[in-house]
């Protein structure tokens, strides 16, 4: 799931574009070691596992994105930013 997000997100021109224009910068964690400090993280925005992708809009408010991405989803949110 991660893999097909990424590539079907964040590697289109379009979504780059938007990031780079709204100073978005991509982090990624990861949890193959299954971390407490992400397992809490996580349950924190409701999830049990991965992914999830979370949104701030610079001011510390974050918006939880849907676990299967779409190129129109994730331009949508930026645009609410």
């Amino acid at each position: 799931t991660c893999l097909f997000n990424e590539h079907a997100t964040r590697d289109r021109p379009a979504v780059r574009h938007e990031f780079a224009a709204h100073g978005i910068v991509v982090f990624k964690g990861e949890w193959t070691r299954r971390d407490p400090d992400i397992t809490a993280f996580l349950q924190k925005h409701g999830r049990s596992g991965v992914p999830l992708y979370l949104l701030y809009d610079g001011k510390g408010g974050a918006t939880v994105l849907p676990q299967i991405l779409t190129e129109t989803t994730v331009l949508n949110a930026v645009a609410k930013i």
